[in-house]
């Protein structure tokens, strides 16, 4: 194996002060880091139906819009800032969901009439349930 030694003058001359300052642009440039932002999920599936659950701490149920279009479950979330909130003067702020979404494709097998959603101690709960397909046991077919 070869070591090969990188060579920057920059960093040379005062690595502490360039370490500090990288970290300062880094940081800078993620500042908006809280549009990538998406609770994670949970997706289970039961022989009746299927749950979605969202964590996303610190909503009200208000904050919440769910749509289903065609076989897309769409969640988005936006929250209200108050005024106290926004005057703090944070030197590094993580936990906050200010705007999301979250789209989820469906199988054919749901039933749309069968949706539920309930926001509990920071999770979402979406509970979708399964069309019940009832098949004849029998069935007399006429030749025509």
């Amino acid at each position: 194996m070869t070591l090969v030694n990188f060579n920057n003058r920059t960093r040379n001359t005062a690595p502490y002060f360039n370490n500090v300052f990288d970290s300062l642009f880094s940081e800078a440039l993620n500042k908006n880091h809280s549009i990538n932002k998406v609770p994670g999920v949970n997706i289970l599936e039961s022989a009746t139906d299927y749950t979605i659950e969202l964590a996303a701490p610190g909503l009200v149920k208000e904050d919440f819009q769910i749509n289903l279009k065609k076989d897309t479950l769409s969640v988005w979330a936006e929250k209200k800032v108050a005024d106290e909130a926004a005057a703090k003067n944070y030197s590094r702020k993580e936990f906050d969901y200010l705007s999301f979404a979250r789209s989820f494709t469906l199988p054919e097998s749901i039933d749309a009439e069968k949706i539920a959603a309930e926001y509990l101690n920071g999770i979402l709960t979406i509970t979708i349930g399964k069309k019940v397909d009832v098949q004849p046991e029998s069935k007399e077919i006429k030749v025509s």
